[in-house]
C-alpha cells in the first residue's frame, strides 16, 4: 500500500539528496545550526529533498529550511507513525508507506546522493545500509558524512577497525565521504542529476 499526499510526483523534479537524521533535535546546538544550513544551501543550490517526512527533530530543521527558500521537499513515512501526529503537512510530497522497508527503498530509488547528519539508531542504520547497498553494486551514489564536532569518530573507528582486521574492503570503506561543514558536502553535490521518475523501488 502507497499512498500519495499532496501533489503527484512531477517529471521536473530536480535532483533529489536523501538526508538521514534525527527524530530529536540533539543537545549541541551546532546540530540545529549545520541541519538548517544544509537544507538552505540545497534549495539555493536546486536540488531537493528527501527524507522520513516527519516534522520534528533534525529531520524537521532540514526539511522547514528547503521549504523555507521554496525548495523541493518530498516526505516518505509508515503509515503507523501517523498515530504519532509527526508527519509534516506542509511538503511538496508526502508519501505513506506500509512499512520502515518500502520507506527506505523508494527513498533511496528517488534519491541521487545520500547525506548523513546526527541521529540516532534509524540514522546509523539508513547510513550503514545505504553503504552496504553501494558495496554490493547497488548503486554508485555519494554517500557523504557530517561530522559534526566528531559526533561519528566512533563509527569510523569501527570502520577502520572491520578493514584492519579483514572484516571489510578499504576500497569500501572508502565510499563513505566524510566531511566537516556543509560548505564540503555541498561540495559533493555539484552537478547532481536527478534520477528517473520510473526507478525501481528495490527492497535490497
Amino acid at each position: 500500500m502507497q499512498q500519495i499526499q499532496k501533489q503527484q510526483m512531477q517529471p521536473n523534479t530536480p535532483a533529489l539528496v536523501a538526508v538521514y537524521c534525527g527524530s530529536r533535535m540533539g543537545n549541541q546546538p551546532s546540530y540545529t545550526t549545520n541541519a538548517k544550513a544544509l537544507g538552505e544551501h540545497l534549495a539555493d543550490a536546486g536540488l531537493g529533498l528527501v527524507y522520513g517526512g516527519a516534522s520534528i527533530g533534525l529531520m524537521g530543521v532540514v526539511a522547514d529550511a528547503v521549504l523555507a527558500r521554496s525548495g523541493v521537499v518530498i516526505g516518505v513515512i509508515p503509515e503507523f507513525m501517523l498515530a504519532y501526529e509527526v508527519a509534516h503537512e506542509n511538503l511538496t510530497e508526502l508519501h505513506v508507506v506500509d512499512s520502515m522497508h518500502t520507506r527506505k527503498a523508494l527513498m533511496a530509488a528517488r534519491a541521487s546522493a545520500f547525506v548523513a547528519l546526527a541521529g540516532g539508531f534509524g540514522t546509523l542504520e539508513e547510513l550503514t545500509e545505504s553503504i552496504t547497498w553501494a558495496q554490493l553494486g547497488q548503486h554508485s551514489k555519494p554517500i557523504i558524512l557530517l561530522n559534526d564536532q566528531g559526533y561519528f569518530d566512533g563509527l569510523l573507528m569501527q570502520i577502520q577497525r572491520a578493514v584492519t582486521d579483514g572484516f571489510l574492503n578499504p576500497r569500501d570503506a572508502q565510499q563513505l565521504i566524510v566531511c566537516s561543514t556543509v560548505e564540503q558536502v555541498m561540495s559533493h553535490l555539484v552537478g547532481l542529476s536527478a534520477q528517473p521518475i520510473a526507478a525501481p523501488i528495490r527492497d535490497f
